[in-house]
């Protein structure tokens, strides 16, 4: 066998791959941490010494099972921080005769080693991760010559193809999208489980991000870091989500509260999306646990979550790849107005985004909902240019890689794609977080209040966004409601709505 070099990028960490299946003296892998990806955006600390923690644990478990492995930390006087050069180096130094990687996720990467590999002399080849369900253009193939990509039949053949939740030809259950029975606000009525959690001691690593010198965001807690960095740590994560979080999960999923973080979901977004643990893994363990604790764990609770495993995040990953690189220049609304200084703080009257925001830069997480109706949705409503929305949900969230970030944020958050993700922009007024939400308790701004001192801001501004883009969006017959609401307001509540809505865009950073 020739001498092959083979690389690992950070969120390749697929203990499960056939490459592992044996080792070999002549096989030596390489792995690197580089400024090239702790610099292209600001990056949550947590996030920094997750991908770093997990990257030298995937090595040290692989070294003891005989892999040979090039290892490049951070602050490594032979590391030139640059993806080529450093493997340019490494080929040139050891003699390689052979380098294969695998297919990365982002597009940005995927292009530099497609230019890599015509700059060498070696022979060369690239091999699937192993991780998802679908290969890259499978979505663009089942959605060809359509305009718009509708998940839920893409979600569907899903199921059919891999016989998850099948009886036959039809679905468990009678539906297809128990989706309507998990809109539930929590009130109380359940206990909520403690987070899992584990007291990873990365003092070291984070010794190594500020000898380096690293511009990063949020907190970290040195001696009890919580996010699993190893495959062991994943399962215990997804058996502890199982047993303790699942009956209740899909009832609240869509749920706010301002003193429960996390609710009933999983926080295994950053173990998924690094390859620690695969969807195949995650839907067989779920779908176990239903059928052992059917008296225990419904229906809806099951199909909620796997909907989101097999039919949202491998969806999001084929519209990555159908629509890159023009996808991250969409900017249907033509929007341009900077981010609100406090998505770096926290520090905001509306309790919304106070309690989104600060809990983001604590925990490098969010759930769902409050990436999407809280956050996103403000900054929809600002009219902020999508192109900063984009950075700073890619640089806050520990499990955001461009592929998921950025179809999420630039289509369904901001309707930045004009339609391609979402079938109409995801905005509300205050009162979807009322009813979604303790949030507005104790609020300074009132959430019935249109108009006038302390009255909440998402609801003017709500209005001022359809009556501003109605060019656009007057034809979408899913908002058609909205415009007939909207021409039915007096001329005077009209200019009053738009007059508060000019006074907080004009003084967003006091709000």
């Amino acid at each position: 066998m020739k001498k092959t070099l083979r690389l690992i990028l950070g969120d390749q960490l697929n203990y499960r791959h056939s490459w592992f299946n044996e080792a070999s003296d002549d096989v030596f892998y390489m792995m690197m941490e580089m400024r090239q990806e702790t610099d292209y955006v600001s990056h949550h600390i947590q996030k920094v010494v997750g991908f770093f923690s997990a990257m030298r644990a995937f090595k040290d478990d692989l070294e003891e099972k005989g892999h040979n492995f090039f290892y490049l930390k951070i602050n490594d006087s032979d590391n030139e921080q640059s993806l080529t050069t450093n493997i340019k180096k490494l080929i040139e130094q050891n003699e390689i005769e052979h380098f294969e990687y695998l297919l990365p996720d982002e597009y940005r990467l995927d292009q530099q080693l497609k230019n890599l590999c015509e700059e060498i002399s070696i022979s060369t080849n690239s091999v699937e991760t192993e991780h998802f369900l679908t290969e890259r253009d499978d979505i663009a193939d089942f959605f060809k010559g359509k305009k718009q990509f509708l998940m839920e039949n893409f979600y569907r053949k899903m199921r059919k193809d891999h016989d998850i939740l099948m009886e036959g030809t039809e679905p468990v259950g009678g539906k297809w999208n128990f989706d309507h029975d998990n809109r539930n606000k929590y009130k109380g009525e359940v206990p909520i489980p403690p987070a899992y959690s584990y007291k990873n001691d990365v003092k070291a690593v984070i010794s190594d991000i500020e000898k380096a010198g690293i511009k990063t965001i949020g907190t970290v807690d040195a001696e009890n870091f919580h996010w699993p960095i190893d495959r062991k740590q994943a399962l215990q994560f997804a058996r502890y989500f199982c047993r303790e979080l699942l009956p209740y999960f899909g009832t609240y999923q869509d749920a706010m509260h301002s003193e429960e973080q996390f609710l009933f979901h999983s926080r295994i977004s950053f173990a998924l999306n690094s390859k620690l643990i695969s969807p195949k893994e995650l839907v067989d363990k779920i779908i176990e646990a239903w059928e052992e604790n059917q008296d225990k764990i419904k229906i809806a609770q099951v199909e909620g979550y796997i909907r989101q495993v097999i039919g949202w995040r491998e969806y999001m990953r084929g519209i990555y790849w159908a629509k890159m690189p023009g996808y991250a220049e969409m900017n249907f609304f033509e929007h341009d107005r900077k981010l609100p200084d406090f998505y770096w703080t926290g520090k905001t009257k509306m309790k919304c985004m106070e309690k989104s925001i600060k809990q983001s830069l604590t925990e490098a997480y969010a759930h769902h909902i409050q990436r999407l109706m809280v956050t996103g949705n403000f900054a929809l409503l600002n009219m902020t240019d999508p192109d900063e929305v984009d950075q700073w949900y890619l640089g806050i969230y520990i499990d955001a890689i461009e592929w998921v970030e950025i179809t999420n944020t630039r289509g369904m958050s901001q309707f930045a794609d004009g339609g391609i993700v979402g079938s109409k922009p995801y905005l509300s007024s205050a009162n979807y977080m009322h009813k979604m939400s303790n949030y507005c308790s104790n609020c300074y701004y009132d959430h019935k209040k249109k108009v006038g001192e302390k009255a909440c801001p998402f609801n003017s501004l709500y209005w001022n966004f359809y009556n501003t883009h109605r060019d656009k969006l007057a034809k979408n017959q899913r908002i058609a409601m909205m415009y007939r609401t909207w021409d039915k307001k007096s001329d005077q509540d009209k200019e009053e709505l738009l007059k508060q809505a000019d006074y907080y865009l004009e003084h967003v950073n006091e709000l």
